[in-house]
């Protein structure tokens, strides 16, 4: 059964969680590189990602998002990233990001953002990896790692939710990701 969230505003999870209905499912970690149309980004899945396209609101703008994610192995990766068209935007859109997961998990407040290092993208403030724990539906434990960075105005997150996550699948999906690739 795939996690399932209700879709808040700018909360990318849900959209992670939308996506599924559309993935292709792999029994185990098939890695494939993936450079997603208007992303100006390379990263490896370990399985084929598919989703929508949709009009959602993001630190107090709409956006059109692109959510590709698929499942393997337990897992769900997805990837979201949208153009917020305002380089003023991209700090409060960041944080939006992360902040909307912990908050669709129910994680609690967000943490302190660890350093991610994505070739290509700009250094920011408001970027950063996080390890999320929170509940289901259902009352089970989910895990989340993600990682939210930016180049220009294209905003980025990039995240491996599941009952358990894998450290080495989510060190290769965040590690392989190059912004201008």
């Amino acid at each position: 059964m795939h996690p399932t969230f209700p879709i808040r505003a700018g909360v990318v999870a849900g959209g992670i969680a939308a996506a599924l209905g559309l993935s292709a499912c792999a029994p185990t970690l098939n890695w494939r590189d993936v450079r997603p149309e208007g992303a100006d980004l390379f990263v490896l899945f370990p399985c084929k990602p598919s989703g929508p396209t949709r009009s959602v609101p993001l630190a107090g703008a709409p956006v059109q998002m692109t959510v590709l994610a698929c499942e393997a192995d337990g897992m769900t990766f997805g990837l979201s990233y949208a153009d917020v068209g305002d380089a003023a935007r991209v700090g409060a859109a960041l944080q939006a990001l992360a902040a909307g997961t912990s908050a669709n998990l129910g994680a609690g407040p967000l943490p302190v953002a660890r350093a991610l290092s994505v070739p290509g993208a700009a250094s920011s403030a408001q970027g950063g990896r996080y390890e999320l724990t929170g509940r289901q539906p259902d009352g089970q434990a989910i895990q989340a790692r993600l990682g939210v960075f930016a180049r220009g105005t294209l905003v980025y997150q990039a995240t491996v939710l599941g009952n358990r996550v894998a450290p080495e699948a989510v060190e290769t999906f965040l590690g392989s990701l190059k912004v201008g690739a």
